[in-house]
């Protein structure tokens, strides 16, 4: 397999005069952007002290400055560390000194928040005062399994761990993306997902690079902003992740939607329900990606996939039981479409073959040994396989629910509870059972509609596929989910609220059918 390197992709566009990013209302053509890259590299090699490793901490916005010196690390053989503006303090401090930054750049706006911390040594300068001199393109050579970025995982079960992303990890999907959907320089990727996360660098950015298409880059993403920047750029490929996605579903249709250039949108985490509006309404092809900052397993949806499913199992990869760790069974429905076999059928995915994309977490190696066992690639992600071999999302391993006994995936709870049409998004977690195990608990964030207890108790009794046990006994009325800053449910927080929370909560009593509105016990919980 001959796997590119950033660098090399970068070269090939060295003469290149189509247009190579655009920015608001600005333009530089491929030349140009290669250029400034090896400026900012010229800058690099003498702001970098001597004896430290070579990583440089970006604090900043989707802006050209951050293409740039991705490039210029890729040019001068140091690695870019991408830092969340979300975080704060201590947690913001961690992340530079774990990644051993030993310059932090930083756009003004967020300069306050490095004020005052451990930064362990390194330097702070702000980025919006850089503008470094031409200088010679002198590249160092680099290979594929050579260090270009640390991206921070999202944090969902913890501190946010520093994933090492090669140039290979970054460039060879941006060269399959590009030519699987047949981009080229005629084409324009529209990248509005946070550059400091793995979606935006290997969906987006590399794919425009790959591709010598044109990136146009948005500061930040906006939902209402999404369809005037596709048309102001002619954006004919666009990456996404699945919230955002239902934000843009979720703004004012209008009759002109589908009259865009848009040819093309890639992305992981959609909704079905969002996959199929976004792609009628916008008159384009989504296709939906089962994916992760790690990269040590992927899958590909051909033609005949199934709804909901991630595809088929790749050569190599395996679902294996978490007690036992043999492979597990294919999933058996009964008539109604209930799962059989849930104890048996549903295990953690494995690539058997190794780590895949997977180049380790920095500085981590008990995070390290977590996902490498055996000379195997433990993904953490819990899914089931039907008969004709076809593999669906079940949640994560520390999303199992312990019901009466049996161990239950989250993912296919909330795949039903989406069905309800005045639900615009749902989350499953675990609360205590005041006797033992779990309980199901969910929470749902409503669109306008008339959804009320009794309404929806009726709903759920209509689905032939919810098992007993998978019944939500808590059903939490939120205005809005906890997430991270690239969007994913923090789960770990509502599972610790309970039913103690601001927003209103349903309840049921045994296994009747009807909620009511739930008033909680001395203890909090109601049996």
């Amino acid at each position: 397999m001959n796997v590119p390197t950033v660098t090399e992709l970068l070269l090939a566009r060295a003469d290149d005069d189509h247009p190579g990013l655009k920015f608001e209302d600005e333009t530089w053509s491929w030349a140009e952007h290669v250029r400034r890259c090896a400026a900012y590299a010229a800058l690099l090699a003498e702001e970098l002290p001597s004896g430290r490793p070579r990583h440089v901490g970006i604090l900043a916005d989707n802006t050209p400055r951050f293409s740039f010196l991705l490039g210029a690390c890729a040019l001068s053989g140091a690695v870019l560390v991408g830092l969340n503006p979300t975080r704060r303090g201590e947690s913001l401090a961690r992340d530079v000194r774990i990644a051993d930054c030993a310059l932090v750049l930083t756009e003004r706006r967020y300069a306050h928040l490095l004020d005052g911390l451990d930064l362990g040594g390194a330097r702070v300068s702000e980025l919006d005062t850089l503008n470094p001199p031409d200088a010679p393109l002198n590249p160092l050579p680099a290979g594929p399994d050579d260090l270009l970025m640390l991206i921070f995982t999202s944090g969902t079960s913890g501190d946010p761990r520093a994933v090492r992303c090669t140039h290979g990890k970054i460039a060879f999907p941006g060269r399959m993306l590009a030519d699987r959907f047949g981009l080229s320089t005629s084409d324009t990727v529209y990248l509005s997902m946070p550059m400091f996360h793995s979606n935006a660098i290997m969906a987006g950015w590399s794919v425009g690079l790959a591709a010598g298409a044109t990136i146009a880059l948005r500061r930040r993403f906006s939902a209402s902003g999404f369809l005037p920047d596709v048309r102001k750029f002619g954006a004919t490929y666009a990456n996404y992740v699945g919230k955002p996605l239902s934000y843009v579903v979720a703004t004012p249709a209008h009759p002109d939607d589908a009259d865009n250039p848009l040819r093309i949108v890639y992305g992981n985490e959609g909704a079905e329900a969002d996959l199929a509006a976004f792609g009628k309404r916008f008159a384009c092809q989504v296709v939906d990606a089962f994916g992760s900052t790690e990269g040590g397993i992927g899958f590909s949806r051909g033609p005949g996939t199934p709804p909901g499913s991630l595809g088929m199992l790749a050569d190599g990869v395996a679902i294996l039981h978490p007690d036992t760790g043999k492979p597990c069974p294919p999933a058996e429905f009964d008539a109604d479409g209930r799962m059989l076999n849930g104890e048996e059928a549903i295990g953690e995915l494995v690539n058997m073959t190794g780590p895949g994309w997977f180049a380790g977490y920095y500085r981590d190696p008990e995070a390290d040994a977590t996902r490498l066992r055996d000379g195997r690639y433990h993904t953490g992600d819990l899914a089931y396989a039907d008969a004709d071999g076809f593999c669906y999302f079940a949640g994560r391993l520390g999303d199992w629910l312990r019901v009466d006994g049996e161990n239950l995936g989250t993912a296919p709870i909330e795949r039903i509870l989406n069905r309800h049409p005045d639900v615009a998004e749902a989350a499953v977690y675990a609360v205590p059972d005041p006797a033992t195990g779990d309980q199901v608990m969910a929470a749902i964030v409503t669109r306008e509609g008339t959804l009320n207890p009794a309404g929806f108790g009726e709903f759920l009794a209509a689905q032939s596929d919810l098992g007993p046990k998978q019944w939500p006994r808590y059903v939490r009325i939120a205005a809005e989910l906890p997430r991270t800053s690239t969007f994913k449910v923090r789960k770990r927080d509502l599972s610790a609220e309970g039913t103690n929370c601001a927003d209103p909560v349903w309840s049921r009593r045994g296994r009747e059918a009807r909620y009511e509105v739930h008033t909680p016990s001395v203890t909090g919980w109601t049996s």
